[in-house]
């Protein structure tokens, strides 16, 4: 049986999605090299091989641009560069952030299939525009498009010592709600990313329970989970002080 020696507890970040509005920088990206993606509700509907390629009306277009080695670099490189200048976290996120960091009994992980160039370096840049030092994250991860989050879960799970009950993965696709239960760490996903709440729940069965629908849900409801105030601003970041019953005590020799 294995012994967990860290009382802590852990929240892992997915970058694209969850934390940075990814679509509006894949979107500005693309319309500068003469491209459409259409909008986010038509997005979260495709599946993954379509949603960079855009819809019915965008895709005879964006496959004749897209699929040039030259093209695909130059558009590598504009979206590496709007992220790292231009691109911005989630409303609410920052603060969020920012409070799990300044918490001693929590430790915070971000791992990502973030597809600019050199990834660590673009998310530093792009934190740090936010007043977040990447370096202070207890754990970072950069995976490939195809890599599977589960074992890089359980790695930061393990290195930690934490036990996987108290442990929490957050992310915007079906896939991250499915490392985040093999690694036995409980589910935040949120339907402002990738994938819609209805994509969510009725091609993938993923719980409504577990499905938060805007940055401020899932802020609010990441603290609740933690025992923290719901207040972004308190930098203390000490969780809530525990109920206390504060019905008087029945006198000596009285009845309840």
């Amino acid at each position: 049986m294995t012994a967990y020696r860290n009382p802590d507890r852990l929240v892992i970040f997915d970058a694209d999605g969850t934390t940075i509005d990814a679509f509006h920088a894949v979107e500005q990206s693309f319309l500068r090299h003469g491209m459409a993606i259409g909008d986010l509700q038509r997005f979260q509907k495709r599946r993954r091989l379509f949603k960079y390629l855009g819809g019915l009306r965008e895709f005879p277009n964006n496959l004749r641009r897209q699929f040039g080695k030259q093209s695909r670099k130059r558009l590598l490189a504009t979206l590496t560069g709007f992220y790292r200048d231009e691109a911005r976290l989630y409303p609410g996120i920052a603060p969020l952030l920012q409070q799990l960091l300044d918490a001693p009994e929590v430790r915070v992980g971000l791992v990502t299939r973030n597809v600019t160039v050199e990834p660590a370096e673009t998310l530093r840049q792009l934190f740090r525009r936010h007043d977040i030092d990447l370096d202070a994250f207890d754990h970072l991860a950069c995976l490939s498009l195809r890599e599977d989050k589960t074992p890089h879960f359980r790695q930061a799970r393990d290195r930690l010592g934490i036990h996987p009950a108290r442990c929490y993965a957050c992310g915007d696709e079906y896939s991250d709600y499915l490392a985040a239960l093999g690694a036995g760490m409980y589910p935040f996903i949120v339907a402002y990313g990738a994938e819609d709440r209805q994509r969510l729940t009725d091609a993938y069965g993923v719980p409504d329970a577990f499905i938060h629908a805007s940055p401020a849900e899932f802020a609010d409801s990441l603290r609740h989970a933690l025992g923290f105030n719901a207040d972004g601003d308190d930098q203390d970041a000490r969780p809530m002080a525990p109920m206390t019953d504060t019905t008087p005590a029945p006198a000596a020799g009285s009845t309840p």
